[in-house]
Parts: C-alpha cells; sequence; structure tokens
C-alpha cells in the first residue's frame, strides 16, 4: 500500500524534531537516502536563500551522491542542524571516501532553512545539532515505504504562508513507464496560498474544478486574515522547500533540470513567488533503480511535468493539514479553521 508521500521511493525515509511551547515553535526534517546514497541536485530561486553544501551538488563538482538532505527552522542558525545529521552519518561509515579506513568519511549533507525566527516567541529557540540527530535517528527508525507525518511538524513547525498557517506536505504518483516520483515541501511563503477572491487554493485550480467557499465564510475569512496581519506585522521573511524524489536512474544534469522545474509547482500554488524575502530551494534526489527509456530523448519529460505537480500537491496538502497557532510570537489561523472542508 503506497502513503502517497516522499517515502514511495523505495529506500527514502523521512524523519521530523519538532519543538513547541516555552518560546519554541520551530523544527528540522531530514530525508535520509537509501545506502549508497542518491544522485542530488538543487536550484535555488528565492533571493534570501540560506542554504549549506548546494555548490557540491553542482554537476562540475566532484560529489557524486549524498545520503541525506536537512531541510530546518530558524533561518541560517537552524543550519547548524545539519551537522548532527553529519556526525549519525559518520557513526554509520556513510560519505565520501576520504581515506584508507571505513571510517574515513566525510557526509556531505545539503540543507536548506526557512525563517520562523521568534514565532514561537523566544527569537533564541531554534534548531541546533541534537535537532538534527534527532531527525535522522527519527527517519533511519521508520520502515520502508512509511507513512511522513505531515502539518505542523519537524522544519514546518514555525511555517506561515502568507498570514496562514503552513506547514509539511507530501505527495507520490506512479507514471505509466513504472518510475516513481514524490516530492516533500515545507511551505513557508510570503505569497498567499489562498485566492482572496474566491478563498480557492491556488493549488486547488490544478486538481479540477474546486468548491467555492460560501460567501459568509469567504468573508469572514477574509477578515480573520486581515486581522492576523495586523497583529503580526511586519510582513516576514519566509521561505518554501522542496526535496523531489525519484527512482528513475537520472544524471545529476538530469537531476537539476527536475529541481529546477519543479519550482513551476511552487509558483501554480503561491502568489507572488521567489521574491526578495523568499529562499525557495528545490532539492532532487534520484535513487537509479529505474532506467529511462534509452531509445526516447524525451524520456525525463514525464519525471518533470511529475515533479512540478506533486510539489503542487504538496503545498495544498501542506496548508490543509496545518493547524492554528495562537502564542507569543504570534497568530496565525489555519485553512481548515477559515475555510472547514472547502
Amino acid at each position: 500500500m503506497k502513503a502517497d508521500a516522499l517515502t514511495d521511493v523505495a529506500g527514502v525515509r523521512v524523519g521530523h524534531a519538532t519543538r513547541t511551547g516555552d518560546g519554541w515553535l520551530t523544527g528540522t526534517t531530514v530525508v535520509l537516502a537509501p545506502e549508497g546514497g542518491a544522485v542530488a541536485a538543487v536550484d535555488v530561486r528565492g533571493g534570501g536563500p540560506g542554504t549549506k553544501e548546494t555548490d557540491a551538488l553542482d554537476p562540475r563538482n566532484v560529489v557524486q551522491r549524498v545520503d541525506a538532505v536537512t531541510l530546518t527552522g530558524g533561518s541560517a542558525f537552524g543550519l547548524d542542524a545539519a551537522s548532527g545529521v553529519m556526525a549519525w552519518l559518520e557513526e554509520q561509515g556513510r560519505g565520501v571516501r576520504v581515506g584508507p579506513e571505513p571510517t574515513h568519511v566525510v557526509p556531505v549533507v545539503p540543507a536548506a532553512c526557512v525563517f520562523d525566527l521568534r514565532r514561537g516567541g523566544d527569537f533564541r529557540a531554534r534548531p541546533d545539532a541534537s535537532l538534527g540527530r534527532e531527525a535522522i535517528e527519527a527517519a533511519a527508525a521508520t520502515g520502508p515505504g512509511a507513512p511522513v507525518p505531515q502539518g505542523c511538524v519537524g522544519a514546518g513547525t514555525g511555517a506561515v504562508v502568507g498570514q496562514l498557517k503552513g506547514g509539511v506536505g507530501s505527495a507520490s504518483t506512479v507514471l505509466p513507464s513504472g518510475v516513481t516520483v514524490a516530492a516533500l515541501v515545507v511551505a513557508n511563503a510570503v505569497g498567499s496560498a489562498v485566492d482572496l477572491e474566491t478563498g480557492v487554493l491556488y493549488g486547488d485550480y490544478f486538481g479540477g474544478r474546486p468548491r467555492l467557499p460560501g460567501t459568509e465564510v469567504h468573508r469572514a475569512a477574509r477578515r480573520r486574515l486581515a486581522e492576523a496581519a495586523e497583529r503580526n506585522a511586519p510582513p516576514p521573511m519566509n521561505t518554501t522547500l522542496a526535496v523531489v524524489a525519484t527512482d528513475a536512474d537520472l544524471t545529476r544534469a538530469q537531476a537539476q533540470k527536475v529541481a529546477g522545474t519543479a519550482h513551476d509547482g511552487i509558483a501554480r500554488a503561491v502568489r507572488p513567488v521567489h521574491l526578495l524575502n523568499d529562499g525557495d530551494t528545490v532539492f532532487t534526489l534520484a535513487t537509479g533503480t529505474r532506467p529511462l527509456d534509452a531509445k526516447d530523448p524525451l524520456a525525463l519529460n514525464e519525471v518533470l511535468a511529475a515533479g512540478a505537480d506533486l510539489v503542487t500537491r504538496a503545498i495544498v496538502r501542506a496548508v490543509r493539514a496545518a493547524t492554528p497557532v495562537d502564542g507569543p510570537g504570534g497568530a496565525w489561523p489555519s485553512y481548515g479553521q477559515l475555510y472547514g472542508g472547502s
């Protein structure tokens, strides 16, 4: 049975570490690749990114595969979470071999952060190496194809989309070729996920004909969002992060193309997008167990299209799974709280 999540790509695991209360509203999420790692790539389009080891993923550079990707709250401070992930991988002997002994490895752990500082009330309550270690240990403890907790967990704990509560979302599909493609997002954007004229999630427009909320429901929701905007001023600094995983056998250049095209999925679900105070970043992980059709030079196209579609679906799921927050750092209603099952 499929989880309809990133873990449907065989061997890929996801773990969250979450901190709430006493000034905390943040966390870390780790995507753990199968033994032997995965081909990886990245595409950064936001104007204010916070990242680590992304240059290592350039196809011109030496690193061929990575063992994990870290997504974290805490803005640039939170990138320290990747150190805990590295430490765990080193203990497992996983990483780039740099010496004669099996333990002589340097784990390459690309990481990206979202801005959620002070959303729990304490500016200094942010992820560190211990939280990163907790997240990768949680990933390692899961079974094959395990469901991925979504909503206000891990790196999505303090996430906000516009004035709505954001979070983590995930989705997957199996293509006609048999290739699996999946996405996991941390939805935390300056832009809105909701069409303020209709109350419909932008991402739902791409899934058919969405049901419009009732007029009074939408009017009340707009009042609540305006109140939240006034209380939570100034405008936030944010970022949407995504990992697109596939079991397709991709080159590093092909993986980078997938990461770039997947940004279209963010643009369908959030408006505006890729602003100067966003750090929108998409990673690709390709485990390589299913070759593309060597006779078809356009075989990658179905992976490209699916990656973007799944990022959109995952953002919708993140927003729908989020729960409201009202605390010392601010008040962010959830979509479900405002619109119910719309």
